[in-house]
C-alpha cells in the first residue's frame, strides 16, 4: 500500500507521509520521499518539547526536578516516562528507536536545506486536556492499557507492523479507541488532526512534506479543506469547581469535627484524642505508602510528620514535601538524567534517582488520601 497522499491546494502542494513510529520501512520512506520531492518545508508530528527530546541529548540534564514537583507536573512527567518506556518496548523487537522516522525527516530536511515545521500540539497540553476531559472509566482504561503494555511483552516484528499499515489497521485502531474511550479519543486524535492540519496550512512553503502517524492521515486530509482557529485547542481546561470545593471541604470538615469535640465532648480529652488519631493515622499510612518507593529513611520520617498537616492544607500535598526532601537528600547526578531516557521497564523507576523522586511524590499522596478517608469516620465515632 502506498503510504503517501498528495494534496494540491491553491498555493500549496502537500505530500502526507503516513508512518508507524517503530517501522524501519517508514524511516526509509521518509528519507526517499524528501530526497525525491525536494520540498520547501518538512513538517514533523512533533511539538517543541518532543523535538528537543529527540534532538537535544542534554535536555534531561537541564531538567529541574524540584521545579517539576513545585509546579505540580509530577504526574505528567511520570506519564511521559511511561509512554516512552512503552514505545521503547514495542520498538526493541524491530531494533528501531521510537521517533526514528521523525529524526530521519529532520536530518533529511537539513540536507535539502528545507525549513522544519513542528506540527503537533504541546504534549503537556494534550495530556492535560485528555486527563481533564476523560471520564473516570476512561482514565482507568487508559491506565490499565498502559500498564498491561508495560508488563506483558508481546512480540511485534517488522512484518506485523507493515501488515497493519497495509490493511489500514491504524485507522481501525483509532475507530476502536473512539468506541471505547470517546472523550479521550477526541483529545488525543481528533483535536490533533485539526491542529496538525492547520499547522500544515500555516507553513510558509509552496511544497510541503508532512511526516505524520498513519492513524492521523484520514483526519488531517478532512481538515485541510478548511482553515480553522486552533487557539481554543491550546487552552488547558480549568479545574472543576466541584473538585476545588471538595479539596477545601474535606479539611474544613476535619477541623469542624475536632472543634465539635472541644465544644460538645464530655471533656477536652475527646478533642485531644481526635487530634492524636488524626496525626497517627495520616502519618503512619502516608509513611507506609511512601516506603514502597524505597526512599531515604529521612524522607519517610519527613512524610510521617508532614502528612497530618498537608492533609488540612489544599495548597500543598505530602508528596511535594516528600519529593523535595528526597531530592535534597539524594541529589540527582548527571548520569541519572542521562539514563532517564533509557528506562525500559517499570522496575527501572526504582533504580534511577529522578524517577524514584517521582514515585515518592506519587506514593506519599496516595497514602495521605487513603489516610484522610479512613480517619474521617473514625473521628466522627469519637464524638
Amino acid at each position: 500500500m502506498n503510504n503517501i497522499d498528495r494534496i494540491k491546494l491553491k498555493d500549496k502542494e502537500i505530500i502526507l507521509v503516513g508512518t508507524a513510529h517503530i517501522s524501519k520501512k517508514s524511516v526509509e520512506l521518509v528519507n526517499e520521499t524528501i530526497k525525491k520531492e525536494k520540498p520547501d518545508v518538512v513538517g514533523v508530528e512533533l511539538c517543541e518539547n518532543r523535538y528537543k527530546t529527540l534532538t537535544d541529548k542534554k535536555k534531561w540534564q537541564n531538567t529541574k526536578i524540584t521545579q517539576i514537583i513545585k509546579e505540580g507536573k509530577t504526574y505528567l512527567f511520570l506519564t511521559n516516562l511511561l509512554l516512552g518506556i512503552f514505545q521503547k518496548r514495542m520498538g526493541a523487537n524491530v531494533e528501531v528507536i521510537p521517533g526514528a522516522e521523525m529524526i530521519e525527516a529532520i536530518n533529511a530536511a537539513k540536507k535539502q536545506k528545507a525549513k522544519i515545521a513542528l506540527l503537533d500540539r504541546d504534549i503537556q497540553i494534550t495530556l492535560k486536556r485528555a486527563w481533564s476531559k476523560a471520564k473516570f472509566t476512561e482514565k482507568a482504561k487508559l491506565f490499565y492499557g498502559l500498564m498491561e503494555g508495560l508488563i506483558i511483552s508481546e512480540e511485534v516484528d517488522e512484518k506485523t507492523i507493515e501488515e497493519m499499515k497495509a490493511k489500514d489497521m491504524m485507522s481501525h485502531m483509532v475507530e476502536e479507541l473512539g468506541k471505547q474511550m470517546p472523550d479521550a479519543k477526541k483529545v488525543l486524535i481528533d483535536e490533533r488532526d485539526i491542529y496538525i492540519a492547520n499547522k500544515i496550512l500555516d507553513s510558509k512553503g509552496k511544497k510541503i512534506v508532512a511526516v505524520v502517524g498513519a492513524g492521523h492521515i484520514k483526519g488531517i486530509k478532512k481538515h485541510l479543506k478548511k482553515k480553522q482557529d486552533i487557539k481554543p485547542l491550546e487552552k488547558i481546561p480549568k479545574k472543576s469547581k466541584l473538585l476545588k470545593t471538595i479539596n477545601y471541604l474535606i479539611p474544613a470538615i476535619v477541623i469542624g469535627i475536632i472543634l465539635a469535640g472541644f465544644a460538645f465532648g464530655k471533656s477536652t480529652d475527646v478533642a485531644l484524642s481526635m487530634i492524636w488519631y488524626w496525626f497517627i493515622i495520616n502519618g503512619v499510612l502516608s509513611a507506609l505508602a511512601v516506603s514502597f518507593s524505597l526512599p531515604h529513611p529521612l524522607t519517610i520520617i519527613a512524610v510521617f510528620f508532614a502528612a497530618p498537616f498537608t492533609s488540612l492544607n489544599p495548597t500543598i500535598a505530602a508528596g511535594i514535601v516528600g519529593g523535595y526532601v528526597e531530592a535534597r537528600l539524594r541529589e540527582p547526578k548527571v548520569k541519572d538524567f542521562e539514563k532517564l531516557s533509557q528506562l525500559t521497564s517499570v522496575g527501572g523507576f526504582w533504580k534511577n534517582r529522578i524517577s524514584r523522586i517521582l514515585l515518592v511524590v506519587l506514593f506519599a499522596n496516595i497514602g495521605s488520601s487513603i489516610a484522610t478517608f479512613i480517619a474521617l469516620p473514625y473521628l466522627l465515632g469519637l464524638l
